[in-house]
């Protein structure tokens, strides 16, 4: 089960990648493609070219966990056409990712601002 919080840090890869790839050789395309560190804690979103089946990867302090996700029918309706251009990569907020997860489109959703951004507090040393 995914443990999400507004705290999460996820990223939708606007590329697509070969679905054959294990865990292995999805970690080297979060290190080489996207340029970010996969032990970070993040969560790493990626589709298939035909969209039809999603992979979210993700290390959680002991080993790295892949979810993967194919729908009997249809395809699933990430559209990255907002993505910053030369970027391979979009960051979403932990409420997009439940849309995403359950086939919903984000150009249909409305979320609510949150009502204050949300900062880690780090003790003040002494």
């Amino acid at each position: 089960m995914l443990q999400l919080s507004a705290q999460s840090v996820i990223y939708v890869a606007t590329i697509s990648i070969d679905f054959r790839k294990g865990i292995d050789g999805i970690v080297g395309v979060c290190k080489k493609e996207l340029s970010i560190d996969p032990f970070s804690g993040s969560l790493f979103l990626f589709y298939n070219r035909s969209k039809t089946t999603i992979k979210i990867l993700f290390y959680d302090g002991q080993g790295f966990i892949l979810y993967t996700k194919r729908l009997s029918q249809g395809r699933f309706q990430y559209n990255n056409s907002t993505a910053t251009p030369n970027l391979s990569y979009q960051q979403i907020c932990h409420r997009a990712l439940q849309v995403l997860i359950n086939n919903g489109n984000l150009q249909d959703v409305k979320f609510s601002k949150d009502w204050r951004p949300i900062v880690p507090h780090l003790p003040q040393p002494p």
